[in-house]
């Protein structure tokens, strides 16, 4: 990992005045269409908040009507991005940063798909090597009898019960991946979530959140048995 190179890719947004204040990332400005060059508003680029407006807008999905997020309530560095590959992990490749609380998708291009993340509590947080060893869509959320244990209202949610009906109103959101090491379910999860404020903190129950627009978008680039890296 090239920690310095990494630092730069992370770095804060600026704000550009000819955009109505709106934030600007330079490394975003390649995803669009139009070359880049002059007054973004000459070069044919759209504005970034409709572009935003667009991938985080409603979405019909497996029945389910995903409602738009109100992504301005986000910190713009959280927002979907292609940026360059910070890693040199081998394409196809997952990379949850915890520190900063971004998921990166390692692309053949020398690029990454990077999104932002919500995290487990201290305590309940995992970390290293594992595989995606299946993925799910509209998951049931069956909590861990040690979850249970300590949340005993969740007990008609149960393995034994059968779990929580998918939907949107369920903890794992639009989609789940699940997160084997050694042949073993680790029990941790990437998967969506109903509660887009806790996007860029840490308060899961160990498992990695995303945004239900992202998760989606996600689980359609992931191919069976990705390799993950928790750091």
């Amino acid at each position: 990992m090239n920690t310095d190179r990494f630092r730069q890719e992370t770095a804060p947004y600026f704000r550009n005045p000819d955009m109505d204040g709106q934030y600007r990332d330079p490394r975003l400005m390649s995803t669009l269409e139009g070359p880049v060059s002059g007054d973004p508003m000459e070069s044919g680029l759209p504005m970034q908040s409709a572009y935003y407006a667009d991938i985080y807008g409603p979405v019909e999905d497996g029945g389910f009507s995903v409602p738009a997020i109100p992504y301005q309530q986000i910190d713009p560095k959280y927002y979907r991005q292609e940026v360059a590959d910070p890693f040199g992990e081998r394409p196809g490749t997952i990379i949850v940063d915890t520190a900063d609380r971004f998921l990166y998708l390692i692309q053949g291009n020398g690029s990454a798909m990077r999104y932002g993340v919500g995290i487990g509590r201290e305590g309940f947080a995992w970390s290293g090597r594992g595989v995606i060893q299946w993925k799910q869509e509209w998951p049931r959320w069956k909590p861990p009898n040690e979850m249970v244990a300590r949340q005993p209202q969740l007990a008609e949610y149960s393995i034994e019960n059968g779990g929580m009906a998918p939907g949107l109103k369920n903890p794992l959101g639009a989609r789940a991946l699940y997160i084997f090491k050694d042949g073993q379910d680790t029990l941790y999860r990437l998967h969506g979530t109903p509660e887009w404020q806790s996007i860029g903190k840490a308060t899961s129950s160990g498992c990695v959140r995303l945004i239900n627009q992202d998760v989606i978008d996600l689980y359609g680039r992931v191919r069976a048995k990705a390799p993950i890296l928790v750091v």
